[in-house]
């Protein structure tokens, strides 16, 4: 296996390369196109300026109950997918989380500095353990948050005199997450010294907000859509025309941007405008007068000549596995060193004694 090449340091006096760290479950066979526009096209953008670590989360899949052969090949389509989609290993870190072991025993020490009063106010287990059954939620499943907050800061630079930038891309589902990330952070650090650089969220202004095609109020979501109201990125071209013909408009005809008036219209021009890199205005003159048909039908052809390129070389990735794990092991070896070095200083500030050599 090729030698993983280390991200550079900045240079003294120099200007500060933004660190960013960023992860996505393994809990579907397809990431969806509300995951490419909302997230994942950024990652591939950021890998040119900033020094990006990029995560399939496989031990937050655990929080719910799970295959295990499932979970193994919905880790290594997610990592395909990724590298398909555009992220390179030579500009940026991908791996895979079980591979750092780090990511657990941070948790441990964060967990000790957490309030039971605090894990709990975290909406999104509320929200999950209600699905669930509260009989039924994992004690996983409720300090989740924490893990996360773990696999942030494990990627923290080094703290000290200096400007060091740390980010973390976030939709408004995880501001409260990154919020207890911030507070751990600067709670460890008053506690042991200065540890942790606190991350900033980071939100690019060029995000797509889509929702469901049958249920444009909603977002789409593996969890919540139905299997018409979501498009997956690894889909077959026939089913996927086929939802975008279908997908819900209005009983007008204009092809108008109106949110309140017409959410399914207005959501499909999201998806075009973000595709096709054009403005709102420019679709409402291109179909002036032409109706929804056609519109469908050219967002339709967007879509497939963003997705079959991705779907063909994710399934050219898998085709051949011992080059995907050789590529996670690089990214795992490379992350590693980072979450190593990061986790020697924790050890020794909380007091744990070091192992002899």
């Amino acid at each position: 296996m090729p030698e993983a090449s280390s991200p550079e340091a900045p240079v003294p006096g120099g200007p500060v390369t933004p660190r960013v760290l960023s992860g996505i479950q393994p809990t579907a066979d397809s990431f969806h196109l509300g995951n490419y526009l909302g997230a994942l096209r950024q990652w591939v953008a950021l890998q040119d300026s900033h020094e990006a670590f990029y995560c399939v989360v496989d031990l937050h899949a655990i929080t719910v109950e799970h295959d295990p052969a499932l979970l193994r090949r919905r880790t290594r389509v997610s990592a395909a997918q990724l590298l398909a989609m555009g992220l390179d290993q030579d500009r940026s870190t991908l791996f895979v989380q079980s591979h750092v072991p780090e990511h657990a025993e941070l948790a441990w020490v964060l967990s000790c500095l957490t309030g039971f009063g605090e894990a709990s106010r975290m909406t999104q287990f509320k929200d999950k353990s209600a699905k669930q059954g509260a009989s039924a939620a994992s004690v996983g499943l409720f300090t989740y948050p924490i893990l996360q907050a773990a696999d942030i800061l494990l990627y923290s630079p080094e703290a000290g005199p200096g400007e060091r930038v740390f980010q973390v891309p976030v939709g408004e589902d995880q501001r409260q997450h990154l919020e207890l990330t911030r507070d751990l952070a600067q709670r460890f650090n008053h506690r042991f010294g200065e540890t942790f650089v606190p991350p900033a969220a980071y939100i690019p202004e060029t995000a797509a907000k889509i929702t469901d095609l049958q249920e444009p109020a909603a977002k789409m979501s593996k969890s919540a859509s139905s299997p018409q109201g979501i498009l997956d990125v690894l889909e077959e071209p026939g089913p996927m025309r086929k939802k975008i013909m279908r997908a819900v408009t209005d009983t007008g005809t204009e092809v108008r941007y109106d949110e309140e008036n017409k959410a399914g219209v207005t959501n499909l021009m999201r998806i075009y405008a973000a595709l096709g890199e054009t403005s709102y205005a420019d679709i409402e003159a291109r179909y002036a007068g032409s109706g929804y048909g056609q519109f469908k039908k050219d967002l339709a052809e967007l879509v497939l000549d963003t997705f079959t390129p991705i779907r063909e070389r994710t399934q050219k990735l898998l085709a051949d596995e011992e080059q995907l794990d050789r590529l996670l092991a690089q990214g795992a070896e490379r992350a590693g060193a980072v979450a190593r070095r990061n986790m020697e200083i924790v050890r020794d500030r909380v007091g744990f004694v070091g192992r002899g050599r």
